[in-house]
């Protein structure tokens, strides 16, 4: 349980940057799809900041601490931190779509441990993650793609 409890203590980090992420990119879009991106940003960093409430919540119901810091998620997310700087709307599709495999790649892995070790409620909790994930995934390409 204690490895478990450790992903998905990982898992909380890069969901908090990713957040601060999402937000900042909000802040500093600029572009002719300005409008869209601006609102299409704060869409994802709400549905972001509910998952990392569940997260936060299902390492309490497994006995766990949940990191609450920023220092505890600079040091353990494996999200890099957007910079405080004007940002055209395909650098944002662009970094975005690596920080939604790599969440991806991460709740997948979390959900083949919890399916060996027979933490279904954990499981579960991935695979909407999952789909969540993927549809994003295959939204942002499709808008990058040329």
């Amino acid at each position: 349980m204690e490895e478990l409890i450790k992903n998905l203590n990982c898992l909380l980090s890069d969901l908090n940057v990713f957040y601060r992420k999402l937000q900042n990119y909000h802040w500093n879009v600029y572009g002719k799809d300005f409008f869209v991106v601006h609102e299409k940003l704060e869409e994802l960093y709400n549905e972001i900041n509910e998952q990392i409430d569940e997260i936060a919540e299902h390492i309490l119901m497994l006995g766990g601490i949940p990191l609450g810091t920023m220092q505890d998620y600079l040091n353990t997310t494996c999200i890099k931190e957007a910079k405080n700087e004007k940002i055209k709307e395909c650098q944002i599709y662009e970094n975005i779509i690596k920080d939604y495999e790599t969440l991806n790649k991460k709740v997948i892995e979390i959900k083949e441990k919890s399916d060996n070790s027979k933490q279904y409620a954990t499981s579960s909790l991935m695979d909407n993650y999952i789909s969540a994930y993927i549809k994003h995934l295959w939204m942002l390409n499709k808008t990058i793609e040329k």
